[in-house]
């Protein structure tokens, strides 16, 4: 089995699957009736008709189940969290309904340890081909967590998968996803809450009290115009939508680039808004990983603040000024905080647990559509801009092609939506090339007929990710 995590060769496909890869669109779209795979048996109650499972457990105790359309494509989709669904969920019954097999494991076992995860993925498909047969092609995909472990898929196995659709995975890497994160975070606690005992890192082991302190900090800085301003400017320098859920976790409407108030506002709701705001997971998150590195991954040594911020979208930047004006305080004076406030080192052995789990060095040797909600406040668009600068500079970016939705909040997609980007993967793999299917007119189109309802793919161009790190 490959297990290259930053370097190495694909293993080539046997003469069988060039034979399969051979086979037309209208096998894909309408596969001849037969018996049902060998191997499956019985899906559990709710699941949709005239499909058959299998199951088990992987050998670190990790569940997995596939459920398998009786007139199966041959396309089998591998995602980290599909065993922990509810078998009735409209991402079991679309696709199967389109005659993709769909499957994986959880995360409750692997967690952040992202190196066993990713090879977890391809022991699931292993046990799939031992059960059912092996696939014309394997897709890795998932969302959050998820989407990060198909990207990585995509690049430790790709002699196993033959492709991966990532649907808003932090795609800066583990490292640089969480020294941005701390870039944020430390520019939140220096300039409003110097004095407080707010956890940057050594995140205590009662995370929920931890994201209730700040998130209770936040909302007491949002009533003044001071308050704004600096948490504007950490949003700007964390590159952080100015769009975000409310308290109830609905979205809000997405502001006039030109209104001040309303990015402010946005910004503030990414960070402390909705059901899973940027700050909770910066504490909870944060505190897994610290306990399974044993230490601290991140670091701001040497980094510049007021270049972040320059290199900063320009709504963020007119937003950040003209709050400070408002305000009546210095922004040249708040930056020079931040650069004599004192640094933030990492252990050096943290940083080698998180370079295991995955370091996307865009070396690229399968085809990869990423997925990402422009204002999702988890995983941020810039950290895809820093994943297709990685397979640029590998030379790979043919291999590439990433999509954005104008929608808000961390994976808000359609069952549609993301039918859309499996099809339009379908039918890279059925050509061999990329095609209208993967430009935003093309995936809207998709998601109609999937779903029934418009989509909401946008043409759109990221910000360049400020904490790029490739090892």
């Amino acid at each position: 089995m490959t297990t290259r995590r930053t370097k190495g060769a694909r293993r080539l496909r046997d003469a069988v699957d060039v034979c399969l890869a051979a086979v037309g669109m209208a096998a894909l779209a309408a596969p001849t009736a037969g018996a049902a795979p060998r191997g499956t048996g019985p899906c559990p109650g709710g699941s949709p008709a005239d499909v058959t499972c299998t199951g088990g457990e992987l050998a670190d105790g990790t569940p997995y189940r596939f459920v398998v359309p009786d007139r199966w494509n041959g396309v089998v989709i591998v995602d980290l969290d599909f065993a922990s669904r509810l078998a009735e969920e409209p991402l079991t019954a679309e696709p199967t309904g389109r005659g993709y097999a769909v499957g994986g494991t959880t995360r409750d076992v692997t967690g952040w340890r992202i190196a066993e995860a990713i090879d977890n993925q391809a022991a699931a498909l292993g046990r799939f081909e031992e059960a059912v047969g092996r696939p014309r092609w394997a897709v890795a995909s998932g969302r959050s967590m998820g989407g990060f472990v198909s990207a990585g898929v995509a690049q430790v196995h790709p002699g196993v998968f033959d492709a991966a659709v990532p649907f808003c995975g932090g795609l800066g890497g583990s490292v640089g996803q969480w020294n941005q994160k701390l870039d944020t975070v430390f520019t939140l606690k220096n300039l409003l809450f110097a004095g407080s005992t707010l956890p940057v890192t050594e995140i205590p082991a009662d995370t929920e009290r931890a994201t209730s302190a700040w998130r209770s900090a936040l909302a007491s800085a949002q009533q003044t115009p001071a308050g704004r301003a600096r948490i504007a400017l950490a949003a700007a320098i964390g590159q952080l939508p100015g769009w975000g859920l409310d308290a109830g976790g609905a979205a809000t409407p997405m502001p006039d680039p030109g209104d001040a108030d309303a990015v402010q506002e946005g910004m503030y709701l990414a960070l402390a808004g909705g059901s899973q705001p940027y700050i909770g997971q910066a504490m909870s998150s944060r505190r897994s990983i610290e306990a399974l590195a044993g230490g601290n991954p991140s670091w701001n040594t040497g980094i510049d603040y007021a270049r972040q911020f320059a290199s900063a979208s320009p709504e963020q930047r007119r937003t950040v000024r003209e709050l400070y004006a408002r305000a009546g305080l210095d922004l040249r004076a708040d930056l020079g905080i931040l650069s004599r406030a004192p640094r933030i080192g990492a252990d050096p052995a943290a940083v080698a647990y998180l370079e295991r789990g995955i370091v996307f060095d865009g070396d690229l040797a399968v085809p990869v559509l990423t997925v990402n909600p422009i204002g999702d406040q988890i995983s941020t668009v810039a950290q895809q801009q820093s994943y297709q600068e990685a397979a640029r500079a590998a030379g790979k970016a043919a291999l590439l092609r990433q999509s954005y939705l104008r929608t808000v909040g961390h994976c808000g997609f359609t069952t549609g939506e993301q039918v859309a980007a499996i099809t339009a993967m379908t039918e890279r793999l059925r050509t061999g090339h990329w095609s209208g299917s993967a430009t935003p007119d093309g995936l809207n189109r998709l998601a109609r007929r999937a779903g029934q309802t418009p989509g909401r793919y946008v043409h759109y161009r990221p910000p360049v990710f400020n904490r790029p790190y490739v090892g």
